[in-house]
Protein backbone atom coordinates (compact mmCIF):
# COMPACT_ATOMS: atom_id res chain seq x y z
CA UNK A 1 0.00 0.00 0.00
CA UNK A 2 2.84 2.31 0.75
CA UNK A 3 4.56 1.53 -2.60
CA UNK A 4 1.22 2.45 -3.90
CA UNK A 5 1.01 6.06 -2.22
CA UNK A 6 4.41 6.80 -3.19
CA UNK A 7 3.72 6.02 -6.87
CA UNK A 8 0.79 8.59 -6.71
CA UNK A 9 2.98 11.19 -5.21
CA UNK A 10 5.57 10.84 -7.98
CA UNK A 11 2.52 10.88 -10.17
CA UNK A 12 1.44 13.98 -9.04
CA UNK A 13 4.88 15.75 -9.07
CA UNK A 14 6.19 14.75 -12.35
CA UNK A 15 2.29 16.30 -13.62
CA UNK A 16 2.47 19.47 -11.73
CA UNK A 17 6.42 20.40 -11.74
CA UNK A 18 6.07 21.24 -15.71
CA UNK A 19 3.11 23.51 -15.22
CA UNK A 20 4.43 25.01 -11.72
CA UNK A 21 7.67 26.14 -13.53
CA UNK A 22 6.00 27.58 -16.49
CA UNK A 23 3.27 29.34 -14.91
CA UNK A 24 4.88 30.21 -11.54
CA UNK A 25 8.66 30.60 -11.71
CA UNK A 26 8.22 33.28 -15.24
CA UNK A 27 10.77 35.72 -14.12
CA UNK A 28 13.25 33.50 -12.52
CA UNK A 29 15.77 32.65 -14.81
CA UNK A 30 17.97 29.34 -14.58
CA UNK A 31 21.19 28.73 -13.35
CA UNK A 32 24.37 30.38 -15.52
CA UNK A 33 26.31 26.79 -14.08
CA UNK A 34 25.57 23.45 -15.22
CA UNK A 35 26.00 20.06 -12.76
CA UNK A 36 29.83 19.56 -14.53
CA UNK A 37 30.94 23.14 -14.04
CA UNK A 38 29.71 23.37 -10.43
CA UNK A 39 32.03 20.48 -9.78
CA UNK A 40 34.94 22.96 -10.70
CA UNK A 41 34.45 24.97 -7.95
CA UNK A 42 36.23 25.01 -4.56
CA UNK A 43 36.71 21.95 -2.52
CA UNK A 44 34.52 23.21 0.08
CA UNK A 45 32.14 25.42 -1.62
CA UNK A 46 28.79 25.27 -2.07
CA UNK A 47 28.86 25.15 -5.41
CA UNK A 48 31.14 22.35 -5.06
CA UNK A 49 29.42 20.10 -2.77
CA UNK A 50 25.73 20.87 -4.61
CA UNK A 51 27.58 19.55 -7.96
CA UNK A 52 29.08 16.25 -5.75
CA UNK A 53 24.85 16.03 -4.73
CA UNK A 54 23.86 15.76 -8.33
CA UNK A 55 26.63 13.55 -9.25
CA UNK A 56 26.54 10.86 -6.35
CA UNK A 57 22.66 11.40 -6.92
CA UNK A 58 22.59 10.49 -10.64
CA UNK A 59 20.77 13.95 -10.79
CA UNK A 60 20.16 16.81 -13.36
CA UNK A 61 19.26 19.97 -12.51
CA UNK A 62 16.07 21.33 -13.18
CA UNK A 63 15.71 24.66 -14.51
CA UNK A 64 14.72 27.63 -12.07
CA UNK A 65 14.71 24.95 -9.68
CA UNK A 66 18.10 25.28 -8.45
CA UNK A 67 17.64 26.61 -5.12
CA UNK A 68 15.78 23.24 -4.32
CA UNK A 69 18.41 21.33 -4.24
CA UNK A 70 20.47 23.63 -2.18
CA UNK A 71 17.36 22.97 0.54
CA UNK A 72 18.53 19.47 0.76
CA UNK A 73 21.68 20.33 1.70
CA UNK A 74 21.69 22.44 4.01
CA UNK A 75 18.39 20.89 5.66
CA UNK A 76 20.14 17.26 5.38
CA UNK A 77 16.82 16.22 4.65
CA UNK A 78 17.19 13.54 1.73
CA UNK A 79 15.19 12.81 -1.45
CA UNK A 80 12.92 9.93 -0.59
CA UNK A 81 9.26 11.31 -1.00
CA UNK A 82 8.53 11.59 2.96
CA UNK A 83 11.73 13.84 2.90
CA UNK A 84 10.24 15.81 0.54
CA UNK A 85 7.21 16.66 2.06
CA UNK A 86 9.14 17.02 5.67
CA UNK A 87 11.22 19.59 3.73
CA UNK A 88 8.19 21.25 2.62
CA UNK A 89 6.92 21.40 6.06
CA UNK A 90 10.36 22.83 7.25
CA UNK A 91 10.23 25.76 4.36
CA UNK A 92 6.87 26.58 5.72
CA UNK A 93 8.40 26.71 9.07
CA UNK A 94 10.77 28.78 7.91
CA UNK A 95 8.18 31.31 6.26
CA UNK A 96 7.97 29.74 2.88
CA UNK A 97 4.67 30.14 1.40
CA UNK A 98 3.58 29.27 -1.56
CA UNK A 99 0.01 27.57 -3.61
CA UNK A 100 2.19 24.93 -4.67
CA UNK A 101 4.33 24.46 -1.20
CA UNK A 102 0.25 24.60 0.14
CA UNK A 103 -0.57 21.84 -2.15
CA UNK A 104 2.69 19.30 -1.14
CA UNK A 105 1.61 20.06 3.03
CA UNK A 106 -2.15 19.05 2.31
CA UNK A 107 -1.12 16.23 -0.15
CA UNK A 108 1.62 14.37 1.67
CA UNK A 109 -0.38 14.69 4.79
CA UNK A 110 -3.03 12.91 3.76
CA UNK A 111 -1.67 10.47 1.34
CA UNK A 112 1.51 9.69 4.57
CA UNK A 113 -0.65 10.40 7.92
CA UNK A 114 1.88 8.26 9.76
CA UNK A 115 4.74 10.90 9.05
CA UNK A 116 2.70 13.87 10.75
CA UNK A 117 5.51 13.95 13.72
CA UNK A 118 8.43 13.97 11.51
CA UNK A 119 6.61 16.15 9.00
CA UNK A 120 5.48 18.66 12.31
CA UNK A 121 8.80 18.33 13.89
CA UNK A 122 10.95 19.51 10.10
CA UNK A 123 8.11 22.82 10.64
CA UNK A 124 9.83 23.28 14.24
CA UNK A 125 13.07 22.92 12.44
CA UNK A 126 12.32 25.30 10.28
CA UNK A 127 11.17 28.03 12.45
CA UNK A 128 14.30 27.78 14.18
CA UNK A 129 16.88 28.24 11.27
CA UNK A 130 17.13 31.71 9.81
CA UNK A 131 15.18 32.28 6.95
CA UNK A 132 16.96 31.51 3.75
CA UNK A 133 13.81 30.50 1.60
CA UNK A 134 14.32 33.30 -0.29
CA UNK A 135 17.81 33.67 -0.80
CA UNK A 136 19.32 33.16 -3.95
CA UNK A 137 21.88 30.71 -3.85
CA UNK A 138 23.63 31.26 -6.88
CA UNK A 139 25.50 34.26 -5.53
CA UNK A 140 26.70 32.09 -2.60
CA UNK A 141 27.96 29.42 -4.54
CA UNK A 142 31.72 30.29 -3.67
CA UNK A 143 30.87 30.00 0.04
CA UNK A 144 32.30 27.22 2.34
CA UNK A 145 29.29 25.43 2.39
CA UNK A 146 29.61 24.15 6.02
CA UNK A 147 30.00 27.73 7.40
CA UNK A 148 26.76 29.07 5.47
CA UNK A 149 25.28 25.70 6.71
CA UNK A 150 26.01 26.45 10.26
CA UNK A 151 24.89 30.29 9.50
CA UNK A 152 21.79 29.35 8.40
CA UNK A 153 20.83 27.17 11.62
CA UNK A 154 21.34 30.02 13.72
CA UNK A 155 18.13 31.28 15.05
CA UNK A 156 17.67 35.10 14.22
CA UNK A 157 18.17 36.70 17.79
CA UNK A 158 16.42 40.29 18.27
CA UNK A 159 18.73 42.72 19.84
CA UNK A 160 17.21 44.56 22.90
CA UNK A 161 18.43 47.83 23.44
Amino acid sequence: MKKLRTKFIIFMYENSQKQYRKYFKKKKRQWQFNEEQLLSFKQDSLGRTLGEFYKNHGFRMIPKMENHDVYHLITDCSTNIQDEIAMQYLLFGNGKRSAYLLGVLALGTIVFPEYFKNYLQAFKKGQQMKTFHHWNFEELLWQNFDSLKDFIKQKETPVFY
